[in-house]
């Protein structure tokens, strides 16, 4: 955590210009990877209060220094099985941008690999077709030591209104987005 931190210092105001900076973790079994300024930090997996009647792919709330922060499974908002516990699994609590509101929300993920500097030369855009998750989930393809590292668009994939909007669908069962957007 206090390496996370220091980055976060030493990236400064040019990194919000060419973000280079991105925090590596396993889901999966795959790498994904979120840019280092949108993350607050990393917790333990624990102390989670699971609320009735939300989606698969919320697993409920904790209590962040006085604050209710929602979590995401982000292998179950992904359309797949819902993330297996184990000790290495963990939250990384993200800071996200809605309607110009900074929300924070925490996602479950297997294990947090590390830091990685990925030069923008060495991102590649998103998949028009082949990828196993919504192509607008997907901000890139780093290529790291010949492999791809699938960088995630945070805004996209844990977009409040989305997430609101599909579960209005969702409980409405045959209704239309927009049906459910109406009421």
């Amino acid at each position: 955590m206090s390496a996370l931190v220091k980055l976060k210092e030493q990236a400064g105001p040019a990194a919000t210009q060419d973000q280079q900076q991105y925090l590596t973790f396993m889901l999966g079994g795959e790498v994904f990877a979120i840019g280092i300024l949108a993350i607050k930090e990393i917790i333990e997996y624990g102390n989670l209060t699971e609320v009735p009647m939300m989606p698969d792919y919320i697993r409920g709330v904790i209590n962040l220094r006085g604050s209710v922060v929602p979590v995401v499974d982000l292998a179950a908002r992904f359309g797949r099985k819902g993330t297996e516990l184990t000790r290495r699994t963990c939250i990384v609590i993200i800071e996200v941008e809605s309607d110009q509101e900074k929300q924070v929300v925490g996602v479950v993920v297997d294990a947090v690999n590390e830091v990685l500097e990925i030069p923008g030369d060495q991102i590649e855009p998103p998949p028009a077709f082949g990828a196993k998750i919504r192509t607008d989930f997907i901000r890139g393809m780093g290529k790291v030591d010949g492999k791809f590292v699938i960088m995630l668009n945070v805004d996209n994939v844990l977009s409040i209104d989305d997430l609101a909007l599909l579960e209005q669908a969702n409980a409405h069962g045959a209704g239309s987005a927009d049906e459910a957007v109406a009421e």
